[in-house]
C-alpha cells in the first residue's frame, strides 16, 4: 500500500468515525421516540419552516401542532400506542400529518405503496396486521376495487382537493380524519399517551421486495429512524440552512428515513412533490433554494435527457446521495450542472444491518471500507452459476478477494440492548430466518445476507455489480420475479412464465421480461395481456419484453434456466422467438423492433 493510499483510509476512516457515539446514544432501552424528535424540534427550531408543499409552509412548531391534533383524532377513534395503523398516502402534507399524528401515540405506521391494488394490498394489510387504514382520497379507488378487504378494519380518509374520489367510493372509507383533526387541540399530547415506547420498539413498516413472492414488510425501530438521520446529518454536513427535495415516494426508505430523519437531525426544511417531474426538477431547486436531494440514476439519466439551457448551472443544489449513478452519468451531470457537488452515493437496503457510503466523490463508487475490521460487512465468495457459496474444506464461507464480486453480508450483532448492526427483520419470522446464515465464519455466528453483489479494489472502494437471484431492480424499485409471475400465471392459455430482468443498454438496472409458453389451442393476445399486466402490477413491474416460446427452458433438474434466457435477453440476433415490447401508448405489447424499443423506454 502507497503512503498516499494509507493517508487517504486514514481520512475517510476519520470521516466514518464521526457515526461512532451514535450507536452508544440510541440503545435499545432509550426512552426516545420519533415523537420526542419532533418535540424537541417544535422547541429548537419552531420558527424555522420544515415543510413546503406547493404555496403551503410550515414551521417546525405548526407542523407539530398539526401532529398533535392528529393524534388526538385519532385517539377519539380508538387508536392507541402499539397499534398498527396502514397509510396509503401520496407525497403530500397530508402524509407527514397521519406519520407523526400516529408517533405521538405510539402506534405503528405501516406505509402501503400507493400503486398496489388487489392481492398485494390485501396482502399488505394482513401482514402489517393493521387494525386501521388511513386512505389517502387520490388512493381510494385502489382500495375500492380491491376484492375482498377485511370490513372489520377501521378506516378512515385524508380528503385530496387536486385528485377527488367520486363520492360514492370515498363514503366506503370511514370519517374525514383532516375534518376530524382540525378542531383539536394542537398542544402536547401527554406523555402517558406513549409512557414505556422505547426506541428499540417498533415505529414503522416499510415494503421492500425480497427474493421471492409477494413484498416483505421490514421492521424499523424509532432507534433505527433516529441513527438513519443523525448519522447521515454528519456525514453529509447537513445544518438549519438546508433544504431537502422529497420526490421519492415516502412510503419507500430513502424518503421517510433518508431525507425526512436527516432534515430533522439538523432543522433543515423539506419540499415535498407528488413524484418526480423532469420539467419542474429545476424550477423547483430554484423556487425553494434547495440544496439536496436524493437520486436514483435513472431519475439523474431522465434529467441529463433533456435540452441544456443557458442557467443549467445556476441554482442551490449542492448535495446529492442515492444509487445507481454510473460513472459516465456521474461525470455526464457534473459537466452540464456544476462541479460544486457532493455525490453521496451509497450501498444498502430499508432492512440491511450494514451499508456503505462514499463520502470522497470518487466517481462510480458505492462507499469505501477503509479498515475491514471497523465494519461489519464482508463480501463473501458466490458462484452465480450454481447459485451457491463456496466454502474451504471446513464448510466455512471464503472471503472475496480484492476487485473479485462477493455477496455483502453483514454481521449481525446479537447483544439484547444494541440495536445497531441487529437485523430488525420482518413482520414475518419465517421470511426473517431466511435472510441470514448461520456459522458463516466460525462456529455460532449469524449473518445478514443482501443477496447483493459487490467488489472492492485495492483502496477499499466498493462498487455495485448486480443482484442475486430473483429480484432485480427497475426504475428504482425492486421486483420480484415470483409476484410478477403469480399476478400474470392464471392468464387464458397461459401453460407456463418464466420472469426475468435483462439489461438495456444506457439504462440503470435491469427491465422485466417473461417468456411465456401458451398450451396449442389458445393463441397470444397482447393487448388482453397487456390490460392483465397493467391492472394487476404497478407500472415498473409490467414486463417490457415479452418472449413467446415453445417449451420452458429447463435444467436437468427441472429449474427454469434464467440464466441463459437473461444472456440472451431480447437480442434479435440471438433469439428466433417472436418478441414483443409493452407500448402503452397503443395499450398492447408490439412485436419488438429497435424503434419500438425506443419508444417504450421513452415511455
Amino acid at each position: 500500500m502507497s503512503a498516499s493510499t494509507a493517508i487517504s483510509r486514514e481520512l475517510t476512516q476519520q470521516k466514518l468515525d464521526r457515526r461512532a457515539p451514535i450507536a452508544s446514544k440510541y440503545m435499545a432501552a432509550t426512552p426516545y421516540t420519533t415523537a420526542d424528535r419532533l418535540q424537541e424540534c417544535a422547541r429548537d427550531f419552531g420558527e424555522r419552516t420544515f415543510l413546503m408543499e406547493g404555496d403551503v409552509r410550515y414551521t417546525y412548531a405548526q407542523f407539530n401542532q398539526r401532529a398533535n391534533q392528529v393524534a388526538r383524532a385519532l385517539r377519539e377513534q380508538g387508536v392507541k400506542m402499539g397499534d398498527v395503523v396502514a397509510m396509503s398516502i401520496e407525497n403530500r402534507s397530508a402524509f407527514f400529518f397521519a406519520w407523526f399524528g400516529l408517533a405521538k401515540l405510539g402506534a405503528v405506521a405501516a406505509f402501503i405503496n400507493t400503486h398496489v391494488t388487489g392481492k398485494p394490498l390485501l396482502h399488505a394489510l394482513e401482514v402489517t396486521q393493521a387494525a386501521y387504514v388511513i386512505v389517502g382520497e387520490e388512493c381510494a379507488a385502489r382500495f375500492a376495487e380491491t376484492e375482498g378487504l377485511n370490513t372489520a378494519l377501521t378506516y378512515l380518509h385524508w380528503p385530496d382537493a387536486d385528485r377527488p374520489a367520486p363520492p360514492e367510493v370515498l363514503t366506503q372509507f370511514g370519517a374525514d380524519l383532516q375534518a376530524l383533526s382540525s378542531g383539536q387541540d394542537g398542544s402536547e399530547v401527554p406523555a402517558q399517551w406513549r409512557a414505556g415506547l422505547q426506541a428499540g420498539d417498533t415505529a414503522q413498516y416499510i415494503f421492500t421486495s425480497g427474493t421471492t413472492g409477494l413484498p416483505k414488510a421490514a421492521v424499523i425501530s424509532h432507534a433505527r429512524w433516529l441513527m438513519a438521520g443523525d448519522s447521515m446529518q454528519l456525514l453529509w454536513e447537513i445544518s438549519p440552512e438546508d433544504c431537502f427535495y422529497v420526490f421519492l415516494p415516502l412510503y419507500h426508505g430513502a424518503a421517510s428515513m433518508s431525507a425526512t430523519s436527516t432534515a430533522m437531525s439538523a432543522g433543515a426544511s423539506v419540499v415535498v412533490r407528488r413524484k418526480f417531474s423532469r420539467s419542474e426538477f429545476w424550477n423547483d431547486v430554484r423556487r425553494y433554494g434547495i440544496t439536496s436531494c436524493q437520486y436514483v440514476g435513472e431519475i439523474c439519466r431522465f434529467l441529463l435527457s433533456a435540452p441544456a439551457q443557458a442557467d443549467d448551472k445556476q441554482h442551490t443544489l449542492r448535495k446529492m446521495s442515492g444509487t445507481g449513478l454510473t460513472p459516465e452519468i456521474w461525470a455526464q451531470w457534473m459537466g452540464r450542472f456544476g462541479d460544486q457537488f457532493r455525490i453521496f452515493e451509497s450501498w444498502g437496503g430499508t432492512e440491511s444491518n450494514t451499508n456503505t457510503v462514499n463520502l470522497d466523490n470518487r466517481v462510480g463508487s458505492c462507499g469505501r471500507v477503509p479498515f475491514w475490521e471497523k465494519t461489519n460487512l464482508r463480501l463473501v465468495r458466490y458462484d452465480q452459476d450454481k447459485g451457491e457459496y463456496i466454502r474451504d474444506e471446513n464448510g466455512y464461507l471464503q472471503l472475496a478477494g480484492v476487485n473479485e464480486p462477493g455477496e455483502a453480508i453483514g454481521m449481525v450483532i446479537q447483544h439484547p440492548g444494541v440495536v445497531a448492526g441487529r437485523f430488525e427483520g420482518y413482520t414475518s419470522a419465517e421470511a426473517s430466518e431466511k435472510k441470514l446464515i448461520r456459522n458463516v465464519f466460525e462456529p455460532g455466528d449469524v449473518w445478514w445476507t443482501s443477496g447483493d453483489l459487490l467488489r472492492c479494489d485495492e483502496e477499499g472502494y466498493c462498487w455495485f455489480v448486480d443482484r442475486i437471484g430473483d429480484t432485480f431492480r427497475w426504475k428504482s424499485e425492486n421486483v420480484s420475479t415470483m409476484e410478477v409471475g403469480d399476478a400474470l400465471g392464471d392468464f387464458t392459455g397461459l401453460d407456463a412464465i418464466t420472469v426475468y430482468g435483462v439489461q438495456v443498454p444506457g439504462h440503470e438496472g435491469r427491465a422485466g421480461m417473461a417468456a411465456l409458453v401458451f398450451n396449442g389451442e389458445t393463441g397470444f393476445d397482447p393487448a388482453a395481456f397487456w390490460e392483465v399486466a397493467i391492472n394487476r402490477l404497478p407500472r415498473y413491474a409490467a414486463p417490457l419484453f415479452l418472449r413467446l416460446m415453445d417449451t420452458p427452458d429447463m435444467t436437468g433438474n427441472y429449474k427454469l434456466r434464467k440464466v441463459d434466457l437473461q444472456k440472451q435477453g431480447f437480442d434479435l440476433q440471438q433469439i428466433k422467438d417472436p418478441l414483443f415490447v409493452r407500448d402503452d401508448r397503443l395499450k398492447t405489447y408490439v412485436p419488438l423492433t429497435p424503434e419500438a424499443v425506443q419508444g417504450a423506454l421513452r415511455g
